[in-house]
């Protein structure tokens, strides 16, 4: 997948301002806002997950930033989008978030 898909190590701080800001769960089939830890309880607690902070080491997809991707063909090192940032993931989220 690593032509296709950008991926890296992001911070606690990045990935916990993702989940307050875009965070949302399906309950009862109705969209509900991840707010605070009741709702994670009741609809993730047959999964293991009782808390926001569990939800913190799961894994996140995203869409395009705004402004768009440079060249998406291309890996990182050489001048692209695609393959491993390493750290450098959380100035991409933040352009996402």
């Amino acid at each position: 997948v690593e032509p296709y898909v950008t991926f890296g190590f992001p911070n606690l701080k990045s990935v916990r301002e993702l989940i307050y800001k875009r965070g949302y769960g399906k309950l009862h089939k109705q969209r509900i806002a991840l707010t605070d830890n009741s709702v994670v309880e009741q609809a993730l607690d047959k999964h293991g997950i009782i808390s926001m902070e569990d939800l913190i080491h799961e894994i996140m997809t995203l869409k395009a930033p705004l402004g768009g991707l440079k060249k998406k063909r291309n890996r990182y090192v050489v001048g692209g989008d695609a393959g491993n940032r390493e750290s450098y993931i959380n100035e991409l989220i933040r352009r996402m978030n």
